[in-house]
């Protein structure tokens, strides 16, 4: 099962709405189950998260965790973790990329923001992420 462009739209919106009321200026970007970008929005944030917001997806998307989970994995790696976090072009493994599942549980996407601090990207980031799950 892969997110399709009406759900990532969903997703996104409901995302937006959230980095809107919490008044951070992000970028969010919601992958599919390949990491491929889907749908994507610029809330005039810096330059800089777009590419944050983009690798933060993938991270959760291929590791099947959010980014933050990961970023705990990858510590507990010591001399290993340098070569985890340079892997597939680079991961992000800070708050603010969330695993989208379905309503019956399955992954089916991830959605991140970046441009806030980590537990706001990650508050912006799970509110489109459970949106779906309705």
């Amino acid at each position: 099962m892969n997110i399709g462009y009406t759900d990532a739209v969903k997703a996104l919106n409901v995302a937006i709405e959230k980095a809107t009321e919490l008044n951070v200026p992000v970028s969010i970007s919601v992958v599919d189950t390949g990491g491929h970008l889907v749908s994507f929005a610029r809330l005039d944030s810096v330059y800089g998260v777009i590419d944050f917001a983009i690798k933060k997806a993938r991270t959760a998307i291929m590791f099947g965790v959010d980014s933050d989970v990961m970023g705990t994995i990858i510590t507990g790696a010591d001399i290993h973790g340098y070569g985890m976090i340079n892997s597939n072009m680079g991961l992000l493994t800070i708050g603010g990329g969330v695993v989208i599942r379905n309503k019956d549980g399955n992954i089916i996407g991830a959605i991140a923001s970046s441009g806030g601090s980590p537990e706001q990207d990650k508050a912006i980031a799970n509110a489109g992420a459970v949106s779906l799950k309705i």
